[in-house]
This record gives C-alpha cells, structure tokens and sequence, in this order.
C-alpha cells in the first residue's frame, strides 16, 4: 500500500470512528473536542438544517422529527463538575436524536450578573468543549433568548433547570420559551454545585495553603503575607517530625508498648537519681533553707527604715 492509500485509509478510519460523524456508531467514547459555533463543521451543520420544519415536543419525543432536534443549553460552568456534566447528559438525552448546543457566557457578562468567576472566559470554553456529550460550542453567549438568536441558531428546544431566572425586564428569561412550548426542564445534581466546592476551598484553605506552599509554590501566588508563610512553613516541619515519629514508632509494631513502658520507666528511674543526688545531706540543706526563710520573714525594725518610702516631695513650681 502506498503512503498515498495509507493516509487515505486512516482518514476513513478516523471518521468512521468518529461518533459526532455518524449518529448511529454504537461507540460510546469521542474522539474529538466539539466544534465552536462559528467554526466551518458546525456551520455547515447549521446552513444545511431547515428550520422551516417546526418540530414539536411530541415529534421529538416519538423521535418522529424529520431532521435532528436542535438543543440549547447555557450557563456559566465555572469550575466545571459532575453537576455540570449529568445536566449536559440530560440535555443530550431527552430526545432520542439531539444535536446539543451548548452556550457559556463571558467574563463580561458574568461579572455583570453573577459576580467574579474562579475559571476565565477561555478556561470555561475548552471545558465544555471537552464534554462527550456536546457537539456545538457558543462563546459568549446572551443573559436572555431573543427571536433573532433563536433563529439564528436554528434552536428547537432550550434545556434547564426549572427554577424562575431573572433579569433587569423579566422574572423568568424562560418564561416565554415555556409558553411556546420550547422548554424541556433538567435536574440539578443535590449537593454539588460550584458554590459548594468554593465554600469547601473556604473551609480548608490553611490547609490547601500549607500544601501549595510545600509544594513549591510562594506566598505571592498564594497571595499571602510574609509571616502567615512562614507560620505555616514551621507548622509544615512540627507535622512532618511528628509524622516521622510517629512512623517510627508504628515500625516496631506490637513492640511499641514495650518501648513506650521502658521510656517511661527510664524517665522515673533519672528523676529519681536526680532527687536523690541533691538531698545526699538533708539535714544541711534544710538548716540553710530554714536560717535564709526565718530571715526573709522576720526581718527588724531596722530592716524596714532601711527600706522605708522615700518622703514626699513638694513639686516647686
């Protein structure tokens, strides 16, 4: 086979294998990142949909739609997490042939709605795009739908959860697209969210601190002061001697209770000597102790004008 044939029969390979090529591969993996919206794959996807064939929420549910349902789903994916992912697994699945279509909104827009993100703009962009059950990407993507967006996009359905979301003009952005009947709701995932793990960050952070400074990191890019770095370096050496003390004593297994016992009888044995040596002469040691006492105590008068307040002086003005 010539080096022509080969590349030729790895290229059919390729796009055989690949699932966002064929709808019908019975393969469960992805072999590529999904495209941008404006990209020329999902361009010409969009060009060749006839959005003059209104799909309703029957035909699609029957999977009796002539073409693929065209799903929209949005949100800020910060720190993206399994939340994220099973309502994008929702989204992919509530009919049986769904092209998904999936927005993330900018730093612009999310600093204006929600407040500072932990992820930037591109980072939230790529994660989405790495999600096996996207197949179309759109940056920067509206607060709210206008009838030119969703034409734009050629949009049949919107997935989201069903809790109210408002705007500065609306109570609810979905409420239109819910009377159209073009609102398919997801559920949320209890317990996960991206305001749980920051809090989670929050919570732990010395510790996370400690770890990120072990690991090399400096106080700047911690964004810590001078002495909280050094605090938690000296913290780092106190837990890392008791670890290895600790590890050295686990070393002699069932021993260790013995060894335990025999330092403490060690200990008793020197405090022992150390009393005895210095009460060898008793006797001397508390007549001394007795003659400096009784002196202390029972000091004369003499004694006392000796150590007399000074008088009192008029101040001369």
């Amino acid at each position: 086979m010539t080096s022509h044939n080969s590349k030729m029969a790895v290229r059919s390979h390729w796009l055989y294998l690949s699932p966002r090529r064929s709808m019908s591969h019975p393969h469960m993996g992805t072999f590529s990142a999904a495209a941008y919206s404006e990209d020329p794959g999902a361009t010409k996807i969009r060009d060749e949909c006839d959005y003059n064939i209104k799909i309703t929420h029957e035909m699609a549910v029957n999977g009796t739609a002539p073409r693929p349902v065209r799903v929209y789903a949005d949100g800020a994916f910060d720190l993206f997490h399994q939340g994220h992912a099973r309502v994008l697994m929702q989204a992919k699945n509530v009919f049986p042939n769904v092209y998904l279509i999936v927005g993330v909104c900018s730093d612009k827009m999310l600093h204006k709605q929600k407040g500072r993100t932990v992820m930037d703009e591109q980072e939230r962009y790529n994660a989405i795009r790495h999600c096996r059950y996207v197949d179309e990407v759109l940056r920067d993507a509206p607060w709210s739908y206008s009838d030119e967006f969703l034409k734009k996009h050629k949009i049949d359905f919107v997935a989201h959860d069903d809790m109210p979301y408002a705007s500065e003009d609306t109570d609810d952005v979905y409420g239109e697209l819910k009377k159209r009947g073009m609102f398919v709701a997801t559920q949320r995932t209890e317990g996960v969210s991206t305001s749980d793990i920051v809090a989670r960050i929050v919570r732990d952070y010395d510790e996370y601190i400690r770890r990120n400074l072990a690991r090399g990191y400096s106080a700047k890019e911690l964004n810590v002061s001078f002495l909280k770095e050094k605090k938690i370096k000296i913290q780092n050496k106190m837990h890392e001697l008791k670890d290895k003390g600790r590890n050295f004593i686990d070393t002699f297994g069932e021993r260790k209770d013995d060894i335990i016992a025999k330092w403490e009888e060690k200990s008793r044995e020197f405090v022992d000597s150390f009393v005895l040596y210095f009460f060898k002469k008793p006797l001397g040691i508390l007549n001394n102790s007795k003659d400096k006492i009784m002196h202390a105590i029972n000091y004369d008068s003499s004694s006392e004008d000796e150590y007399a307040a000074p008088a009192k002086r008029r101040r001369v003005v």
